[in-house]
């Protein structure tokens, strides 16, 4: 994108956001438009039910108009909005009792010094992928997207989660054992 481009687009989504903090349900609209599959799509990967994602979603929207007075520009918008999104899929699965199934030391070190699979990856459509991570254990899982896909490191998710670093850790390594064995079924099949 080109500079010229690029400040029109930024001062354009800078009025949307002004739209928005004035309550126009227009510049609400145009945001959601502009905001909600990729905040689905995180919502799906945490959750891994729709209609449960489809709720948090749309609480995320109306907490974020509520509070979008506190938008300060220190970040990006998206940014901003993906952090609530993050914290409601959180409170939803902390409402179910997240569990998560704590590995020893030990077993979490073996299984970081274990060597990647050498399964012809690239055989594997990205549904086939989704379908896997949706399948971990809801514990694994949230780690796994939150580590993996999301960009936490192990303290943070252990700050988020009220886990220990361990126990992130080891979580994220069942993920990707797991993953690895299934998806090492869907190659052979």
């Amino acid at each position: 994108m080109n500079k010229a481009l690029s400040t029109t687009y930024v001062h354009i989504h800078q009025d949307l956001i002004e739209g928005c903090k004035r309550g126009e349900r227009l510049a609400q609209n145009k945001v959601y438009k502009l905001y909600n599959r990729a905040m689905f799509n995180i919502c799906m990967r945490m959750l891994g039910d729709e209609a449960a994602a489809e709720d948090a979603l749309q609480e995320s929207f109306v907490n974020a108009f509520r509070k979008i007075h506190s938008f300060e520009g220190r970040s990006t918008f998206g940014a901003w909005l993906k952090r609530i999104v993050i914290n409601k899929c959180l409170s939803q699965i902390n409402k179910r009792k997240l569990y998560t199934e704590p590995l020893n030391d030990n077993l979490a070190a073996h299984q970081q010094e274990e060597e990647e699979s050498d399964s012809p990856i690239g055989q594997l459509t990205s549904e086939t992928i989704h379908s896997a991570i949706q399948k971990l254990p809801e514990g694994c899982r949230v780690i796994f997207t939150l580590y993996l896909l999301e960009g936490y490191d192990h303290q943070e998710i252990a700050d988020i989660l009220g886990v220990t670093v361990s126990t992130s850790k080891s979580q994220y390594h069942r993920a990707k054992k797991l993953l690895r064995q299934h998806l090492s079924t869907q190659i052979v099949n």
